[in-house]
């Protein structure tokens, strides 16, 4: 494939702070790119570089002339008294039925082209900027962290967009299941430097882990090694008859180096103190309505949970989610009816709001110190401070030197070690790398204590919720089904939506008799044999792939075995890894060819 962006030895630092060092990365047409990353690793930074809002301190970007490169912006490009219709065609110099035709596949339509952009919700406004963003006619995108603060429908529609996107692009997300679902490769910035992984963010995970566990064997082997010889020393070294002997061991144990995993993917753990468990009903409201002195979001809400529920809190954006949550905290009135807690609960509470609370001249372990319940050791406060990225001397920074990201995780960090039997979440995953994401998700799962929440990441809300309470269209109800019912109505909605209208599709006649099916008609034929030649198509690309991986660990083996020299440990990981990939492929060649014998028999 043509290559249309070349960064060779990027470096990039921010005073004494080394973002980027020495970065080197192709990418070709097509390429569909999933960025990972824990926070600060550089992920904004090379997406800043590549679209020439930031530039290296020192490596070249070479771009083709073939690029057409367009990127979602952060800031808005649009005024709000402008409509939707105006605004795509101002920015975008498109006619207006080309703008009304590309809305429409982020459903802006029915009304809503005429709308001042003041009148949308966020996750509509995020809409229109992906619409702008594709009349552009890009061959490739870059999209920083387009989930945070979207809601499932527009999560969602972006995916379909994406999986249909005739062009390549580079994706930094949180969200697992957003980069497995639309993403074919992966690349992965760690110490400033990349890997890029032809495969998706899962099979990534999966090699990593893989390559974890062989290099912790290997340092325990190099740790025992070193500690036989280390015995030879203190046992022979005063002798004078081994005196040389010793000095070639220790010259040995110098050589055995352990390979340094502080900064391994995957290693956050998140440890959140429990909670008295007590058989009683944490929630009850009857007819309650939430809103604000000027409008009523929703009435006649009627709900009850017991401790231990895990709830979470959906709907699309603007629908009142925040607002419910707001209520049930304390933080806005009740406009009718009313809510309990259960007796002698303490509820916490976090949103984004609440960063504006912190004491700028609090230091971060002063501050979560100060709101740590009594029972919270030192050390179990520096604990969960490390797992959101508070480590080392950080926990001696000032509040007013934080970014907004960093904020939030300390406000975060501040909940969990309040020990509140209640807590009430507002997109806590947003600012989090996915690992702490996940990692989050499993502590809260384990957690005896209720939790109300709002999140888009569907990974995170697949593995805490419980319960689930839709707010949608005035009402605020308890769904009956799980998550992933949820999500699949959802996406079946969606699809059906997008899909040609029942209008346009032909009725079928009661007067003409359908065909037999021992005949296939021509249609059908040349669908089979379509079906036929791709399969075939693929069934010798793997074969190809089998042929060149087969050589390579034939080349390997055979070196293993006439120079043990030529034995390291890089060297040893692809020999394993090539062994297994050879195995799956030739899994899929057997399944294949036996697709393509029951196709033959068909025709």
């Amino acid at each position: 494939m043509k290559t249309l962006l070349q960064l060779d030895d990027i470096n990039k630092a921010y005073g004494t702070q080394v973002v980027l060092q020495d970065l080197n990365v192709t990418i070709s047409a097509n390429q569909k790119i999933g960025v990972i990353g824990r926070n600060g690793a550089g992920k904004s930074t090379l997406c800043k570089i590549v679209t020439g809002h930031e530039e290296q301190d020192s490596g070249s970007l070479h771009k083709s002339p073939d690029l057409r490169l367009a990127y979602l912006e952060q800031q808005d490009p649009y005024n709000l008294d402008e409509t939707l219709i105006a605004f795509l065609m101002r920015y975008t110099k498109k006619e207006e039925w080309q703008c009304a035709k590309v809305a429409a596949r982020f459903q802006l339509n029915n009304g809503l082209l005429g709308q001042e952009i003041r009148t949308l919700s966020g996750g509509f406004r995020t809409r229109v900027k992906l619409a702008s963003m594709l009349l552009m006619e890009p061959n490739f995108l870059i999209l920083d962290e387009p989930t945070n603060y979207l809601d499932l429908k527009t999560l969602i529609l972006l995916e379909e967009f994406l999986k249909d996107f005739r062009g390549g692009f580079l994706i930094v997300s949180h969200d697992r299941e957003f980069l497995k679902k639309t993403c074919r490769q992966t690349l992965e910035i760690e110490n400033g430097s990349c890997t890029l992984y032809p495969g998706t963010v899962v099979d990534y995970l999966m090699f990593k882990e893989e390559q974890d566990q062989q290099t912790a064997n290997y340092n325990k082997n190099i740790l025992a090694k070193k500690k036989q010889l280390q015995a030879f020393v203190t046992r022979f070294g005063a002798k004078a008859t081994k005196a040389s002997q010793a000095r070639s061991v220790i010259k040995k144990i110098e050589k055995l180096k352990t390979i340094d995993t502080d900064h391994l993917l995957g290693n956050v753990r998140i440890k959140i103190p429990q909670v008295e468990k007590r058989n009683l009903t944490v929630f009850r409201c009857q007819d309650l309505a939430i809103g604000y002195p000027e409008q009523l979001v929703a009435g006649s809400i009627a709900l009850e949970f017991n401790q231990g529920d895990h709830v979470a809190v959906l709907g699309d954006n603007g629908q009142g989610k925040t607002t419910f949550l707001r209520t049930i905290a304390g933080d806005l009135k009740a406009k009718d009816g009313h809510f309990k807690w259960g007796f002698g609960l303490e509820v916490g509470y976090y949103a984004q709001h609440v960063l504006s609370s912190l004491n700028p001249e609090n230091d971060v372990y002063t501050h979560l110190s100060n709101i740590a319940d009594p029972s919270i050791t030192r050390q179990e406060i520096l604990n969960l401070a490390g797992s959101f990225l508070f480590r080392g001397d950080d926990v001696f920074k000032k509040v007013e030197v934080l970014s907004g990201g960093e904020k939030a995780r300390l406000c975060l960090a501040g909940l969990l070690l309040s020990k509140s039997e209640v807590l009430l979440l507002d997109e806590p995953t947003n600012h989090l790398d996915f690992e702490t994401v996940e990692s989050l998700g499993r502590a809260l799962k384990d957690f005896d204590g209720t939790v109300f929440f709002i999140c888009h990441d569907r990974t995170f809300v697949n593995m805490l919720a419980t319960q689930i309470v839709e707010v949608k269209n005035g009402s605020v109800q308890h769904y009956p089904g799980d998550y992933e019912e949820y999500v699949y109505a959802m996406e079946t909605k969606i699809h059906d939506e997008l899909s040609e209208p029942k209008s346009l599709k032909s009725k079928p006649n009661p007067k003409i008799k359908p065909r037999s099916p021992q005949k296939p008609d021509r249609s059908q034929a040349r669908q089979l044999q379509a079906e036929r030649a791709r399969i075939h198509s693929q069934i010798q690309d793997v074969q190809s792939l089998i042929d060149n991986h087969k050589n390579e660990f034939e080349e390997i083996h055979q070196a293993f075995s006439t120079d043990p020299q030529s034995w390291s440990l890089e060297r040893n990981l692809r020999y394993e890894y090539l062994e297994k990939l050879i195995r799956e492929e030739e899994d899929l060649w057997l399944e294949l060819t036996e697709k393509a014998d029951s196709l033959k028999k068909t025709g």
